[in-house]
């Protein structure tokens, strides 16, 4: 494509061709001494390019591109690349979610392989960095990448973050910590990370307890591990039930979940509450239909900080919600809440069985 020469031409500005200090110096590394990175491509941001018939960016790069962008790349590991989708993230789906890391795990199986990078936009990153999480069994890590600029920008960010990803991957100490987000030169948690910011390129953040570690040009630093993980294994049958996030604001009647209930189909809400668990008196109405339907129904807080409680009496407080069956989230977000409620109801529908669950 027209672009790919600019690419690797200001990435080749950007990087040493060398190994980074911290990974080898600068004596070059024989491909048969390299651990394997496998690179699962899924589209977004860092495979995005202008394009002026469409009068704006598309996702249209196939892996291969994104990792021949990154001199240096083949001085930290031998690249294999899989092009599983090639979408904006706002297009990610539960299906897409199981397909990544259905392949995640078998290329994690092999023992040659050191991690797995998936290229992802940035939009819904945290979400399926979070099934990956829970889904994937292997303690060598997977790490999602992306990037805040598109590769035909003079000033893309997508190579140095893939740079530093997969300095990640083949860490040592990023072993059994699960997944990561790695973006900017910092490490972040699946359970923990969230997207802050519309456009900056230090969007990603860990808003209450920070970064586990950072990528600097002397290497890989943790300075912390994540201890609230989880695995929920998938069967190979498995049918993903379906999530919706219903919000809480003044005036929620509750027509959004009556509207579901009709509709259908629905496994399972997940109710932004406000505060530490409050909604609604007439939003709590229409919980307790879902509830008298078998519906399950968690409760978080869009506060996006601290945990939500069943504190406050009287319809719609904490405490009526938890008598209803409903579970509540501890400190995940709404979106995060919805991933895991997703994982658990292959498992139970039990309300107590889900609290279990919910308060690893």
């Amino acid at each position: 494509m027209r672009y790919s020469i600019a690419l690797l031409v200001l990435s080749a500005l950007a990087f040493p061709t060398h190994a980074p200090v911290g990974t080898g110096g600068t004596r070059r590394v024989e491909a048969q001494e390299l651990p394997v990175v496998v690179v699962l491509s899924t589209g977004g941001t860092i495979a995005s390019t202008q394009s002026e018939e469409e009068g704006g960016y598309t996702s249209n790069l196939p892996g291969e591109q994104l990792v021949a962008a990154v001199p240096g790349l083949d001085q930290v590991a031998r690249i294999e690349v899989q092009n599983v989708a090639n979408v904006g993230s706002t297009n990610m789906t539960p299906a897409l979610w199981l397909e990544v890391s259905r392949r995640a795990s078998a290329a994690l199986a092999r023992p040659e392989v050191a991690g797995v990078l998936v290229t992802h936009g940035t939009d819904t990153m945290e979400e399926t960095a979070y099934f990956l999480d829970l889904t994937v069994t292997s303690d060598k890590p997977v790490i999602l990448v992306g990037a805040m600029r598109a590769a035909s920008e003079w000033d893309a960010d997508g190579p140095r973050n893939l740079l530093d990803a997969a300095r990640v991957a083949v860490s040592p100490e990023a072993k059994g910590k699960g997944t990561f987000v790695v973006l900017n030169g910092e490490i972040h948690a699946a359970r923990e990370v969230t997207k802050t910011h519309s456009l900056a390129v230090e969007t990603f953040d860990t808003p209450e307890f920070g970064a586990l570690g950072i990528v600097d040009p002397d290497g890989v630093r943790f300075y912390r591990a994540p201890l609230r993980r989880q695995t929920i294994v998938m069967p190979p049958d498995v049918v993903l039930p379906t999530v919706d996030i219903i919000p809480n604001y003044a005036g929620s009647d509750g027509r959004l979940i009556r509207g579901l209930l009709r509709e259908g189909p629905v496994d399972g809400l997940v109710i932004d509450a406000s505060g530490a668990g409050n909604i609604a008196a007439p939003l709590f109405e229409a919980v307790r239909e879902a509830r008298e339907a078998g519906i399950a129904v968690v409760i978080t807080s869009r506060t996006h900080s601290g945990r939500v409680l069943p504190l406050y009496a009287g319809g719609g407080g904490g405490t009526t919600l938890y008598a209803l069956g409903c579970v509540f989230a501890d400190n995940l977000s709404a979106q995060k809440a919805r991933v895991l409620l997703i994982a658990a109801l292959t498992r139970t529908e039990d309300p107590d069985g889900l609290r279990e669950i919910f308060g690893r």
